[in-house]
């Protein structure tokens, strides 16, 4: 069988990494091959978030790169489809694997979906239900072009259902666990991030913005004046600025600057990033990659946004979904800094999703056809 794995951003480095592991596995064992060749869109292009990513976790070099760099969402999905359309006729595949929910996923999937090509979506089924977030055009859009779609929860199983996918899809757990798990041990072996940063275990929190939504000038000024403020008053705080604030922050709001316990770092690598949240007191952030190693973590978690596709983490005690204001975040924070440095809710065995084997439980959906 051969395949091409679609990826271009940080989240889909992830989880790649252990279905590459598992697809090795498989072709080890014997029985049909599955060659499988990535194509990275390179939607991100810089090195802190893509090179480093293959090389810690690694992933296969990426047979193809399509380079496409920023524009706007049209603009950057068109130059994806035009340059995955291009290969898959080259290369015929029998399946086009495509992750999680990001111009790249839908491209690939779209690209695919003309040319009559299996399409399979790893991470399917995730609802926001708030169609001004991107990734959520993305997520409905996908699903309704694919032929096979692996959900890592229970619950997303139930939203394919509802849109009449149920007979295409397949519970596999979230690979994501299985990429945690495995960052986890070798993070510990190997990761100094600590000790660089001048850091103490569960004396800081841990933040991350990067969504549209919270880096237009005007909102991303009231969230800094909001981790300001927990910073000042509650706790220090880390800041790895991804590439779209950082810019934002240089462009547009020169004049910020943090106070002395937040403390501004360049984007981190995979392991390091692990480390970095396995010793923390607490998250906060709007990505809903990190809302989950939180959780698999055992570390609590603010979410600036005003929902969260992964219900389970909030179900679960792990996470307060906050917006952005002032009142409610600083109140989420003193809340969690109330408790014990590790809370009771669970590592991620105790959840819904999986327990650490989802990678093979894909290849093996996709070796079925």
């Amino acid at each position: 069988m051969r395949t091409l794995s679609i990826v271009g951003a940080r989240p889909q480095f992830v989880k790649i990494a252990p279905v590459c592991r598992a697809i090795q596995r498989r072709n080890a064992q014997g029985g049909e091959r599955i060659d499988d060749l990535i194509v990275h869109t390179g939607q991100h292009y810089d090195p802190g978030m893509s090179d480093v990513f293959f090389q810690e976790l690694d992933i296969p070099h990426a047979g193809i790169h399509l380079g496409v760099g920023s524009g706007s969402h049209g603009q950057q999905t068109a130059r994806m489809l035009e340059g995955i359309e291009r290969h898959i006729l080259e290369h015929k595949p029998d399946a086009v694997i495509v992750y999680g929910d990001t111009n790249s996923t839908v491209a690939g999937a779209l690209a695919a979906a003309k040319l009559h090509i299996r399409v399979v979506h790893v991470e399917a089924g995730l609802r926001s239900f708030n169609r001004l977030m991107p990734e959520e055009i993305n997520r409905v859009a996908t699903d309704h072009m694919s032929d096979l779609l692996l959900a890592p929860t229970p619950t997303a199983m139930r939203n394919l259902a509802a849109e009449q996918l149920g007979e295409r899809s397949v519970y596999t757990g979230d690979v994501m666990f299985d990429a945690v798990l495995h960052a986890r041990e070798r993070a510990g072996e190997s990761s100094q991030v600590l000790e660089r940063l001048g850091l103490e275990t569960h004396g800081y929190g841990v933040v991350t913005l990067h969504r549209a939504e919270n880096t237009s000038a005007s909102l991303l000024r009231e969230v800094l004046a909001t981790l300001d403020e927990v910073a000042r008053s509650h706790i220090r705080l880390v800041f790895p600025v991804h590439p779209r604030t950082a810019r934002m922050l240089r462009e547009e709001l020169a004049d910020w600057k943090p106070v002395e316990r937040l403390q501004v770092i360049e984007p981190l690598g995979y392991l390091d990033m692990i480390g970095l949240v396995d010793a923390a007191r607490l998250v906060l952030t709007d990505s809903g990659g990190l809302q989950k190693e939180a959780f698999f973590l055992g570390v609590p978690c603010v979410t600036l946004r005003t929902e969260t596709e992964w219900v389970e983490t909030v179900q679960g005690g792990g996470n307060v979904v906050t917006g952005v204001a002032r009142g409610p975040v600083t109140a989420a924070v003193a809340s969690w800094l109330t408790m014990p440095a590790r809370p009771t809710f669970g590592d991620g065995h105790d959840a819904p999703f999986g327990h650490g084997h989802a990678a093979d439980e894909i290849v093996q959906a996709l070796a079925k056809g």
